[in-house]
């Protein structure tokens, strides 16, 4: 997922089209996330898990075998990789979530979400040093001997993905757990599940408000990392893909930092007053990525951005746990999720325009991030006092 963006700006020099495919395939993963959740709430999260590793290597050493056969991989090949690893993230990451509440006691729910936030981006940062070597290659010089790696062809990236499937595959599938509480199984219809996530939102107004503004860090940092840093990079710094990938590296060492210390730094504080904190921070970060042209702050925003982005996360899916059924937050985070899907489709439509992707110009997209950034703030801010006291749910 970093070296498909960059592909396309770089080796296709085609920026501009990835960016109308990503903005059809976010909002296409609209209906898959709705089906998603109510999958997460009917079948046991370890088979999900199971499942989307399956799937996943199938189609990455199936894609990645025409590549080897004919040399080179067609353009809707990569992008149907793409695609189909944005639709693997609506499952896998609210069954990680939902799975993490299921084995944990509630006292430990803010410790979970830190491990699950601390092993993910130590991950980040390995696999954002091994794009460095695979995207561009490199030639160092380490105690007196040369080393050289040569850059990866796509297909040789998607064959090495999907063995990585397999082996995540063959571990969960040994995993043993005992569940902390008995899930209840809804077993009606699809449309009436999503309803009773509806329904369940509808009587708490202030989760609903809550789940949708603190989900908005997330969005922009999301479409950053796909969209926005390959052409920042390439357009309005002129770097190569490395600085890329070592963008990336940064913003995983800052959403590491945040799996660490992030509980601990706002122990004394509610999780309300963090998440607004931490929102602010990346407020700044998007409008100083709008207003300045060096490799040096982008790298150090990448980390600030990791910090506030994991950290909200962490903060956030806390927050959830603690005021949601297990039962039921797959249909709720389903409702979460699609308006979150809704509002990356429209902000990746526009940033799809040939416009952002001329010059410098990629600087107004951070301008607009910074900007809806600061309206979100307003109902968490507003809403702070009835956020802060509302009931934790037994």
């Amino acid at each position: 997922m970093l070296a498909i963006p960059w592909y396309f700006a770089k080796n296709l020099n085609a920026a501009s089209t990835f960016a109308s495919i990503y903005a059809v395939a976010t909002f296409v993963t609209l209906f898959w996330g709705l089906y998603a959740g109510t999958l997460i709430d009917r079948f046991p999260r370890k088979n999900i898990f199971i499942g989307i590793c399956a799937a996943s290597a199938v189609v990455l050493l199936s894609i990645s075998s025409i590549g080897f056969i004919n040399g080179s991989i067609p353009m809707l090949g990569v992008a149907f990789v793409f695609c189909f690893t944005l639709f693997n993230y609506n499952i896998h990451y609210p069954t990680l979530y939902a799975f993490g509440q299921e084995i944990t006691e509630k006292k430990n729910y803010s410790k979970t979400n830190s491990l699950l936030e601390v092993m993910g981006q130590s991950i980040n940062v390995f696999s954002g040093a091994i794009a460095v070597l695979l995207i561009e290659g490199v030639d160092i010089e380490l105690w007196g001997t040369q080393i050289s790696v040569q850059s990866w062809q796509i297909h040789e990236i998607f064959l090495m993905d999907g063995i990585t499937y397999l082996i995540a595959m063959s571990l969960i599938y040994f995993i043993k757990y005992v569940p902390t509480v008995k899930n209840v199984i809804s077993k009606e219809p699809i449309l009436i599940r999503l309803k009773e996530g509806i329904q369940y939102l509808k009587k708490r107004p202030e989760i609903f408000h809550f789940g949708n503004a603190s989900y908005t860090v997330f969005i922009f940092v999301l479409i950053s990392t796909h969209l926005l840093w390959p052409i920042y990079v390439e357009k309005h710094l002129g770097e190569l893909g490395n600085i890329y990938a070592v963008t990336k590296m940064n913003y995983a060492v800052g959403a590491l930092f945040a799996g660490f210390f992030i509980s601990l730094i706002f122990r004394k504080s509610n999780i309300i007053f963090s998440i607004i904190v931490l929102t602010i921070i990346a407020l700044i970060a998007f409008f100083v990525l709008s207003v300045t042209q060096s490799m040096y702050v982008l790298f150090g925003l990448a980390i600030s951005l990791g910090i506030a982005n994991a950290g909200v996360r962490i903060q956030r899916i806390t927050y959830l746990f603690n005021h949601i059924p297990n039962n039921i937050i797959g249909r709720t985070n389903s409702v979460f999720q699609s308006i979150n899907i809704l509002l990356r489709s429209i902000f990746i439509g526009i940033f799809s325009w040939s416009f952002f992707s001329e010059g410098s110009n990629i600087t107004w997209a951070f301008a607009i991030a910074s900007f809806v950034t600061l309206l979100s703030l307003l109902p968490l801010i507003f809403n702070y006092k009835k956020l802060r006291d509302l009931k934790v749910e037994a």
